[in-house]
């Protein structure tokens, strides 16, 4: 366990920075509130166990080593934050007529986690580059996995609620389109730069 400070500051630091999930986890909190963004939120933790998984049995190796799959695999996630972005952008202020827009759900939070760049990159480092138990090569991969879900249950929370903070200004049409394209333009901007990087 001597890797274990290490471990954690480096995860809090990967977790914690803005990226697909968490800028779309405070633009839901900010545009629908955090009561209707827990499903959303527990998509994104339960779809990061799941690359966990991937990513410390090493099939995410496998299948990308799979000739033509990586440009599927990055068109289809393309695709997926495109979609996300415009949603994003275009939500509408928070006002009694805009209630029967809907928030994200908990299987549009599990695909976000799915196709997330930077959530793969996050865990192989973290993964390949910490060992917290010698010798014990599942048990060292499910303590990473179980310390890195209360970490990331935590961060995401934190994003969320920072997100509600900004809720006055989804009541106001001009600055509703303001916050919510620079939320959809900084979610673009840390997929390019979680697949540039």
């Amino acid at each position: 366990m001597e890797g274990l400070s290490g471990f954690l500051l480096a995860a809090l630091a990967l977790a914690g920075s803005p990226g697909p999930a968490t800028l779309s986890l405070a633009a839901a909190g900010a545009a629908f509130g955090p009561r209707h963004a827990m499903g959303y939120l527990a998509g994104i933790v339960l779809g990061m166990v799941a690359v966990m998984a991937i990513t410390a049995s090493g099939m995410t190796g496998l299948l990308l080593a799979l000739p033509g799959v990586t440009p599927v695999v990055t068109a289809v996630a393309a695709i997926y934050f495109l979609w996300l972005a415009f949603r994003i952008a275009s939500a509408p202020p928070l006002t009694d007529t805009a209630k029967s827009a809907r928030p994200p759900t908990f299987k549009g939070g599990f695909g976000l986690s799915l196709i997330n760049p930077k959530g793969y990159a996050a865990m192989a480092a973290l993964f390949s580059s910490f060992v917290l138990l010698r010798d014990r090569i599942a048990l060292d991969a499910l303590l990473k996995m179980a310390m890195l879900t209360v970490l990331i249950t935590a961060v995401n929370v934190a994003w969320l609620v920072s997100g509600t903070m900004l809720t006055r200004f989804f009541r106001h049409p001009r600055s509703n389109r303001i916050v919510n394209v620079l939320f959809a333009v900084l979610l673009l901007a840390s997929v390019a730069l979680a697949v540039i990087g």
